[in-house]
């Protein structure tokens, strides 16, 4: 193969391989924005996904820490406290150090963010039976079930090592 053919070949895999790379970039980023958007869950509080979804891993798990949230995530710690603290500045969470240690902080819910996020959990149910019934206007059961696979996997695999 002379080196034109191999350059040739080589964009090509390239421009093949770019079109599906764009695809998950465009979804990335948009769900990116849509998670920073803030919402109304029903309640009159105005809050971001990010922050709503961390409020009810903390309702779901009383006395969970700041540490437990942030591998629950996947996020580093310091990104958790912050969420964290305009959840407690906003009354609706609480801090509370246990077992004698200043260190054992946990967290819990006050009837706010308890109200909060069950409105949240309401909210959810009804935005995610609209998208699973709008896929299924397009794919099988089957097909939205390797969709989910496919994006758990992927998910794993931006956490391996990557190849020399």
């Amino acid at each position: 193969m002379t080196n034109t053919e191999n350059v040739v070949l080589r964009n090509a895999k390239y421009h093949e391989l770019d079109e599906k790379a764009n695809i998950i970039y465009k979804f990335v980023t948009t769900y990116n924005d849509y998670i920073k958007t803030a919402h109304d869950y029903g309640t009159g509080e105005i809050i971001n996904m990010v922050e709503v979804h961390t409020l009810t891993v903390i309702e779901e798990n009383p006395g969970i820490t700041v540490t437990d949230v942030a591998l629950h995530w996947n996020r580093t710690k310091g990104a958790v406290s912050q969420i964290v603290a305009k959840l407690e500045k906003r009354g609706l969470i609480f801090r509370k150090k246990e077992d004698g240690n200043a260190k054992n902080v946990h967290l819990y819910v006050t009837d706010k963010g308890e109200f909060l996020s069950k409105a949240h959990k309401a909210y959810d149910i009804k935005e995610l039976t609209w998208a699973d019934k709008m896929l299924r206007q397009g794919f099988t059961t089957e097909e939205i079930v390797i969709f989910y696979k496919i994006m758990d996997r992927y998910t794993e695999l931006l956490d391996l090592p990557r190849p020399e």
